[in-house]
């Protein structure tokens, strides 16, 4: 039997969305809408004005615990992807890694990849917290992403 070592360390959810591209893109790219949608029920809140723009970005989240968070965005392409690794104020990500991928299916459609990989993660305080991020807890970010997005 494998154990909890050998367990996949990459889940993924993903979703068609009964909106624009860009409307999806938006809420992904604002820090400050994660919270409304966070299927993790982790994310309590984020400055307005760190639109992600560019990979070197760094935008900070405060923690439902109150913890204070700064995300390195490490993968970036207008409309279409932004990935971060987040960190402690002042210190190193320790190997987590958050992606978005937004694909145009049709203009008022959009396919959408949530992933987490925490294959490079060291840090074991955070294990049990990552093993708890599974593709059903990405599929309620979806689907709350979905919800607020399909809004008129």
């Amino acid at each position: 039997m494998p154990s909890q070592n050998d367990a996949p360390r990459i889940a993924s959810a993903a979703r068609e969305i009964a909106a624009t591209a860009e409307r999806v893109f938006e809420l992904i790219a604002d820090p400050a809408q994660h919270p409304r949608w966070d299927g993790n029920d982790n994310l309590a809140a984020a400055a307005p004005g760190q639109r992600v723009r560019a990979v070197g970005a760094v935008f900070t989240m405060t923690l439902t615990t109150g913890a204070v968070r700064e995300n390195h965005v490490v993968e970036f392409a207008e409309g279409r992807l932004v990935a971060w690794r987040p960190a402690e104020p002042g210190k190193e990500p320790p190997g987590h890694l958050w992606r978005w991928e937004v694909q145009v299916l049709d203009p008022a459609r959009t396919h959408v990849v949530h992933t987490y990989d925490w294959t490079r993660l060291t840090d074991e305080n955070r294990m049990r917290r990552a093993r708890a991020t599974t593709a059903d807890r990405l599929r309620a970010s979806l689907d709350r992403l979905a919800d607020i997005a399909e809004r008129p």
